[in-house]
C-alpha cells in the first residue's frame, strides 16, 4: 500500500473550490467564509470525513452536518471532534441536522426507491435552508438525496452547490452505489486507488488520503 502524501497535495481540488467561488464574487466586496455540508454516515464513513474536515482551514466555516436519523454514532463523533477543533478556533460553527435513511442495510430495492425519494423530499427544504457553497460527501447513502436536493436547487438558479466526493478508501475495485450514481453529477470525484482511477476517468486519484 502506498504511504500517505502530504495532506495539502491530497486535498488539492478540495482547495481549489474556493479559489474557483471566489473569482465568481464581486470585486472590492468582502469575501464570507465558505458554507461546507458535510454528510456523514454510520461506520467508517463519519470516520474518514471527519479526517479530511481537520485538513481544513476555518474558512470552512459554518459547517452543516447532516446524517441518517438513526445514526446516533456519527452524532457523538462530529460533537467530539468539533470540541477539539474549537480549542483551536475559537469562532468554529457548527450545525447537527438529520435526515430519514434512504436505504437500510438488506432492504429491497423497490422499497428503497420509496424512501430514497421521501428522503430527497425531505432534504429539499432542509438545503435550500442551509444554502451551502461546497458539498462534501465520501459515500453513506444519505449523500444521494443531500445531493440530489442540491442539484435540484442549483437547476432552479436558487443556488448552486460545488460537490466534491471522496470515495471510500474500502473501495479498492468497484465503487460503491452512492459513487456511482454520484460520479456523474460531482464536481470533483476522488478515488484512493488506480484501479478506480483507471475505470472510472472522471475521477481524480490521489492516492490514500485517509
Amino acid at each position: 500500500m502506498e504511504p500517505p502524501l502530504p495532506a495539502a497535495a491530497l486535498l488539492l481540488p478540495l482547495l481549489l473550490v474556493p479559489l474557483a467561488l471566489l473569482a465568481r464574487r464581486r470585486r472590492g466586496r468582502r469575501t464570507p467564509p465558505l458554507r461546507l455540508l458535510v454528510v456523514a454516515g454510520s461506520g467508517g464513513h463519519t470516520t474518514e470525513i471527519l479526517r479530511l474536515l481537520s485538513c481544513l482551514s476555518e474558512s470552512y466555516s459554518p459547517r452543516h452536518y447532516v446524517f441518517a436519523d438513526s445514526d446516533e454514532m456519527s452524532e457523538a463523533k462530529i460533537r467530539s471532534f468539533e470540541q477539539k477543533r474549537a480549542e483551536t478556533f475559537s469562532s468554529s460553527q457548527f450545525t447537527l441536522d438529520r435526515i430519514p435513511r434512504s436505504r437500510e442495510v438488506r432492504q429491497s430495492w423497490t422499497s428503497s426507491v420509496v424512501t430514497t425519494l421521501y428522503s430527497i423530499l425531505y432534504s429539499l427544504p432542509l438545503t435550500y435552508k442551509l444554502k451551502p457553497d461546497l458539498i462534501l460527501c465520501n459515500g453513506p447513502g444519505t449523500c444521494v438525496p443531500v445531493c440530489i436536493s442540491a442539484l435540484l436547487l442549483g437547476l432552479l438558479g436558487i443556488k448552486r452547490a460545488i460537490i466534491v466526493y471522496v470515495e471510500s478508501i474500502c473501495r479498492v475495485e468497484t465503487l460503491s452505489l452512492s459513487g456511482k450514481i454520484l460520479y456523474y453529477f460531482s464536481d470533483y470525484f476522488i478515488v484512493q486507488w488506480p484501479d478506480l482511477k483507471e475505470k472510472y476517468p472522471k475521477s481524480v486519484y490521489l492516492g490514500r488520503i485517509v
